[in-house]
């Protein structure tokens, strides 16, 4: 596989059918969508949560998901957008952020457990190990998009970038580190530490289980993120000589540790 990363040019397009036009980013968005809901019911059926529940909210996640994911990109890259405003809805191109996705999901897992009377650690329990899943497959989306990769690279599996993709100061390099393959590799290992936690029969007597689940997924995808913005190259705003991704990542794993540490009871209820 590293060879093939190494020799193989990504296109954005899938295919081509008449005015329809199918991109690889948006196939992938797609499988990891219906990864993450195949990992949810499973996970939801164990922990006495009805399929139909989750089937309702994932429907309000992935469209409220998106939603934010585009808003928050836009944010960082507020003045090219207000300079090229219809380039907002043109998502098959990218630019979906996942922190944006990831506030937008707390929001919406708070208002539907509020609605159905169900307790949100439990229910982001559920939720979090598939969506880890999904970040590992759309991932991929990035690199057949030809974006987010790293810093060149003389390694064996660096991939080669078109010249129409590389920042000008990297224009005479041609493979860079494929950082899309870095997360998705680190997401897939969160996806199965936090399965392992979730089902592990003897961590199930804890009554903090679920919150422990919750965090674990908010502070390890946090380092992963923090860790690897460190070699990307993609435009982002800088805060205090960190990019705009690592101090949300900061904020993150200071909140998480705020909440572990006061422990807050999950309560015996669906």
């Amino acid at each position: 596989m590293l060879n093939f990363l190494h020799t193989f040019t990504p296109q954005a397009e899938l295919f081509s059918v008449g005015p329809l036009t199918v991109y690889w980013y948006g196939l992938f968005i797609v499988l990891g969508i219906l990864g993450a809901l195949i990992i949810s019911l499973k996970l939801a059926n164990k922990n006495g949560i009805k399929k139909d529940l989750i089937f309702d909210l994932s429907f309000w996640l992935i469209i409220w998901g998106i939603i934010g994911a585009r808003i928050y990109d836009v944010f960082l890259e507020l003045p090219y957008y207000l300079e090229n405003p219809w380039q907002i809805f043109k998502i098959w191109q990218g630019g979906l952020a996942i922190h944006g996705a990831i506030i937008a999901g707390i929001l919406v897992l708070i208002f539907f457990a509020k609605k159905n009377r169900l307790n949100f650690w439990k229910l982001s329990a559920i939720i979090v190990p598939g969506m880890a899943l999904g970040q590992a497959i759309g991932r991929f989306g990035n690199y057949f998009n030809q974006e987010l990769f790293g810093l060149p690279t003389t390694l064996a599996w660096g991939i080669p970038i078109d010249l129409f993709h590389r920042p000008i100061e990297y224009i005479t390099q041609a493979y860079f580190h494929p950082t899309f393959l870095y997360e998705s590799v680190g997401s897939l290992l969160i996806c199965f530490i936090l399965i392992f936690l979730i089902t592990n029969k003897n961590l199930k007597l804890n009554k903090n289980i679920y919150i422990w689940v919750t965090l674990a997924y908010m502070v390890l995808y946090s380092i992963l993120r923090f860790s690897l913005e460190f070699i990307r190259i993609d435009r982002s705003p800088l805060f205090l000589g960190l990019r705009f991704p690592q101090v949300m990542s900061l904020i993150i794993i200071i909140i998480s540790i705020i909440i572990l540490t006061y422990k807050p009871h999950v309560q015996n209820k669906n």
